[in-house]
């Protein structure tokens, strides 16, 4: 019994040990945990002032940026108003001036007025005259009718198609003979044609926006692009529809065209061509057909990589493939693809100083100008047609209605909206960023090849040197020899209708023909 006793108190004893042990060691840890707390909450805290820190600065900075802009639109409108004052009393002098002319206008109504009487009586008898002269000319009529055997009326038909014939016949040798006369004067016409361009930084927006420059290694190269009686070059311009100038510049080639798609499919085309060492009319074709495709496959993976930059996920691949497009796009002189994801940081900022969604806004930011970037031809405005594009490729409703309401084409449905429409403001406004001009300068080169296209037979159409001449290929079994000179004469009088442009535009229509065979 006294065995089992010391047995029992000897486990209870042990049991009391571990217990003691046990609560011990949760006191420990229970202190250390109070201690990794707090020093949690004192990095939290620091964290949460730099973070405080950095966000009022960027509110700053942005704040400053609008004072800025503020100051500038109310000296603006000051100097309106000094303007407004000086048509106030411009618009008095020519009120005393019309008050005196009204004056005389009432002494020259009296005299209008006897001028009037006197002319009425001489219009009765010249009305007279006229009738007895109608009776003797349908007298005429009917005498001649009956000596000619025919009526007056196919007379008339017989006399016009007559006139319709020769007339057709004058005009196709008049049409020849300007031909003629413009090729022989086309060098003294050119240096007194004078182009007037008013841009804020000219020289920047022509060197960046209309031309590429083409290193090479060594000037042997240039004879071999240019070709035997320049074939090589003319085909290269008529596959691109991009001028290619070949001077005196040491190892440099320029290509210019005002489509930056085109330039850099010439630029690479080239550079493959000069690689190769294989330079002739053929290769020429083939290889800018292959540049064309593999540049539209790297415009996805453009598009691809600024989404990967800016954290956008989940986005249509073809909504991916616009985003790459507009990078050979411009706005007002304005890279449409830097725009955009200008546009789309900026709204990430001011959504989340706002305690709003910044990945939300800075999705619906980079896709509100993919209108301007169109699947087909469209009349709809360019918000408009981007909200249906992203409304199609399955985008949320408030990107959808930030697209389509970034120039209030449409009411505004969320917060992200006005963040957008400010963001894209911001980035739209900032000193130097649009050139209006220039965005005027490629709708015309735009309009010159939409009406070229528009004409039968017309298979391709390019604006080459700055605007000045339209380059027109025609297919050879829709148009013959003899209708080429009627064809350019035609587009060159439907672009003088259409279009206001400085000096002259030369329009030169080529018809070639092919025969192709295959040696198996």
């Amino acid at each position: 019994m006294n065995t089992v006793l010391v047995i029992v108190a000897l486990i209870i004893g042990a049991a009391i040990g571990l217990a003691i042990g046990y609560f011990a060691k949760i006191k420990a840890l229970n202190k250390k945990a109070e201690e990794i707390i707090k020093e949690a909450e004192e990095k939290a805290e620091i964290i949460k002032k730099n973070k405080l820190l950095e966000a009022k600065q960027k509110y700053l900075e942005l704040k400053a940026d609008l004072d800025k802009k503020i100051k500038q639109d109310t000296e603006r409108l000051n100097n309106k108003e000094h303007k407004l004052l000086q048509l106030e009393n411009t618009l008095t002098q020519k009120k005393e001036e019309f008050q005196k002319k009204l004056m005389q206008f009432e002494i020259k109504k009296k005299e209008v007025a006897a001028l009037k009487e006197n002319l009425t009586k001489q219009i009765e008898i010249v009305e007279q005259k006229r009738q007895e002269l109608e009776q003797i000319y349908k007298e005429q009529v009917e005498k001649l009718e009956t000596i000619a055997g025919m009526s007056k009326e196919e007379a008339k038909q017989q006399l016009i198609e007559s006139l319709k014939e020769e007339a057709k016949a004058d005009a196709m040798a008049h049409i020849a003979q300007i031909v003629e006369e413009a090729k022989l004067n086309a060098k003294e016409q050119a240096r007194n044609i004078v182009i007037k361009a008013i841009q804020r930084v000219g020289s920047e927006v022509a060197a960046n926006n209309s031309i590429s420059v083409f290193h090479i290694e060594s000037d042997e190269i240039k004879g071999r692009i240019i070709g035997r009686e320049g074939r090589n070059i003319r085909t290269l311009e008529q596959h691109t529809g991009v001028d290619i100038i070949v001077d005196d510049t040491p190892e440099a080639i320029v290509l210019s065209s005002f489509d930056p798609f085109r330039r850099e499919v010439a630029r690479l085309a080239l550079q493959q061509l000069v690689a190769d060492g294989r330079i002739h009319p053929a290769r020429i074709e083939e290889i800018v057909q292959k540049t064309k495709k593999q540049l539209e496959e790297e415009i996805f993976e453009i598009g691809k990589r600024v989404c990967i930059d800016l954290g956008i996920h989940g986005m249509h691949p073809n909504l991916m493939k616009v985003v790459g497009k507009m990078k050979y796009r411009s706005s007002y002189g304005q890279n449409l693809l830097q725009h955009s994801i200008e546009t789309a940081k900026l709204a990430a900022l001011l959504a989340s100083e706002l305690g709003l969604n910044p990945k939300l806004a800075k999705r619906a930011a980079l896709l509100h100008d993919i209108g301007k970037v169109p699947e087909e031809d469209t009349d709809l405005p360019h918000a408009i047609y981007g909200m249906k594009l992203a409304q199609k490729y399955g985008e949320k409703e408030e990107v959808v209605n930030a697209i389509g309401a970034h120039h209030n084409e449409v009411e505004m449905t969320s917060l992200i909206a006005p963040i957008v429409q400010i963001a894209d403001a911001i980035s739209g406004a900032r000193p130097g960023a649009r050139r209006e001009i220039y965005e005027s300068y490629i709708r015309r080169l735009e309009d010159l090849e939409r009406i070229a296209l528009s004409f039968k037979g017309v298979s391709k159409s390019y604006a080459i040197q700055a605007g000045r001449e339209l380059r027109v290929i025609v297919g050879s079994d829709m148009v013959n020899d003899d209708e080429l000179e009627v064809l350019s004469y035609e587009i060159a009088k439907r672009i003088e209708q259409e279009l206001t442009y400085p000096g002259q535009i030369k329009v030169t229509v080529i018809r070639e023909k092919r025969s192709v065979s295959f040696a198996k």
